[in-house]
């Protein structure tokens, strides 16, 4: 119960002190994080750790892909690269 008094009193404060900073601040952290993601070596670092998520799934899909049920090979694009409709998420629309 204690964790979430907490939480509220938390809460509350941040919206409290957020909504007196107002938009202007609001647009101050908005443009420096858009220079932060532009910036050359955050843009490397963003790169690197797709190509890794790309491996990661590419060994998940190697390893167990012929053992899950046809309920999640179904549904998932990874499992299922044959389905035109996969989004980018790896769900199938239906």
């Amino acid at each position: 119960m204690k964790w979430k008094l907490s939480f509220v009193v938390g809460a509350a404060a941040g919206y409290v002190l957020g909504a007196r900073a107002g938009r202007q601040r609001y647009e101050q952290l908005a443009d420096a994080a858009r220079r932060a993601a532009q910036h050359p070596a955050v843009r490397d670092a963003t790169q690197r750790a797709r190509e890794t998520a790309g491996q990661a799934v590419g060994a998940v899909t190697d390893r167990v892909g012929d053992r899950l049920p046809d309920a999640i090979t179904d549904r998932v694009a990874c499992f299922n690269r044959s389905r035109p409709e996969d989004d980018s998420w790896g769900t199938v629309r239906r």
